[in-house]
């Protein structure tokens, strides 16, 4: 009974990281603050666009950089949590600081987004390694849907207290003024102490092993050989380099659409700001409903049929989106894409998890992160080019 109990906190605690980081997506990248930054940070609107591009493309750059390289230390030296917590942080203090950039301060507010979306991504893959760890094998797909679908309850929760409290309240909360967006910037705040709060239970109840070997110049040495080793056998791990390579074309459609959804819908269907939070709220429950709904689905029918099915949706979503001049159909191809971008995500990990070895987990969803993240960049940056 001990066992079931401390197996289901844990794998509660685990899924409550996807519930306090998921905020930041969905209010600072995909929705608000992202509109606010091409509408009134930026001078204009197409300048913005190309601006928020290339904030995104550098996040994608360093963390396809950084991530195969901290992973292979995490599993050498035992420092998953530890990365896992200061990642976190790095997310929650850029957060809290891009409240303070104003108009015009464009630099400013790509530096902490940009600093604050490096942490976010990082985050990730220290949490995400935690999967194989902690589910058992024929469980591994509902329990990656669980995350998921708590973070996008997470997402949804926080926008809808943003936009009662902030962005649509006659006086905003806590004495926040309309005047310079301060009311929109606050949004920011919110997602760093959403995120400060929300993290600690799985600080405190997933369990990790100890830090075995301090941080040192032979421990990086160590773990970049490791890596090199790890390409010199990857004939040995055929389907996971398949998957991945797979998933640096899937994922980039998927992050190009995150980023630029609500800029998409305010620019070409001129979404006001109220329809953008009822979209981006419709969005979150879709979404969440497909993680939690695929997740059965994909323990029964495997996580490479989940994932190219949502990818058919996608894709028939997207072309909807692109050719459609009636917002009714945009509506249509936003819910389809909720609905599929959920599973997708949930079950790209849950494959993963089924492909890693045990002593390497940190530095395969070190390489997963590469393969989301290595020409991610190329979505947003064509978006910017041809915008």
């Amino acid at each position: 009974i001990e066992m079931e109990s401390n197996y289901k906190r844990t794998i509660f605690s685990w899924s409550m990281y996807d519930f306090a980081n998921q905020p930041f997506t969905t209010l600072i990248i995909t929705f608000i603050y992202s509109t606010y930054f091409v509408k009134a940070i930026a001078p204009d609107e197409i300048i913005g666009t190309v601006l928020w591009s290339r904030g995104i493309t550098i996040t994608a750059i360093v963390v396809a950089l950084i991530s195969p390289l901290m992973g292979a230390i995490a599993d050498q030296g035992g420092y998953r949590k530890l990365f896992l917590i200061f990642w976190t942080w790095v997310c929650i203090i850029g957060s809290f600081f891009s409240f303070y950039a104003l108009p015009g301060e464009i630099t400013k507010a790509l530096f902490w987004v940009v600093l604050a979306n490096i942490g976010f991504e990082m985050g990730g893959v220290f949490c995400n390694a935690y999967l194989p760890h902690i589910a058992p094998k024929e469980k591994i797909g509902r329990i990656s849907g669980y995350g998921w679908s708590f973070g996008y309850v997470g997402g949804l929760v926080a926008l809808v207290i943003v936009m009662l409290l902030f962005v649509n309240a006659e006086t905003p909360a806590f004495g926040f003024s309309a005047e310079n967006g301060e009311n929109i910037r606050a949004t920011n705040l919110l997602v760093a102490i959403w995120f400060a709060i929300f993290s600690i239970p799985t600080f405190l109840w997933v369990k990790d092993k100890p830090i075995s070997q301090r941080v040192s110049l032979s421990l990086i040495r160590s773990s970049y050989g490791q890596i090199k080793n790890t390409f010199r056998e990857i004939r040995k791990y055929k389907q996971t380099s398949r998957f991945l390579i797979a998933r640096i074309l899937y994922n980039d459609g998927l992050i190009t659409i995150f980023s630029f959804g609500g800029i998409y819908a305010a620019g070409t269907f001129g979404f006001t700001f109220d329809e953008i939070m009822i979209f981006g709220i419709v969005l979150n429950v879709t979404a969440g409903l497909g993680a939690f709904m695929f997740g059965f689905l994909d323990d029964k029918i495997g996580g490479k049929n989940t994932v190219q099915l949502s990818n058919l949706g996608l894709i028939i979503a997207c072309l909807l989106a692109v050719f459609t001049t009636s917002k009714t159909v945009f509506w249509i191809a936003g819910i389809l894409i909720g609905i599929c971008s959920g599973p997708n995500q949930a079950s790209s990990r849950s494959l993963m998890s089924r492909f890693t070895p045990k002593d390497k987990q940190n530095e395969f969803f070190g390489f997963f992160a590469f393969s989301g993240k290595a020409t991610a960049f190329v979505g947003p940056m064509m978006l910017g080019i041809l915008t």
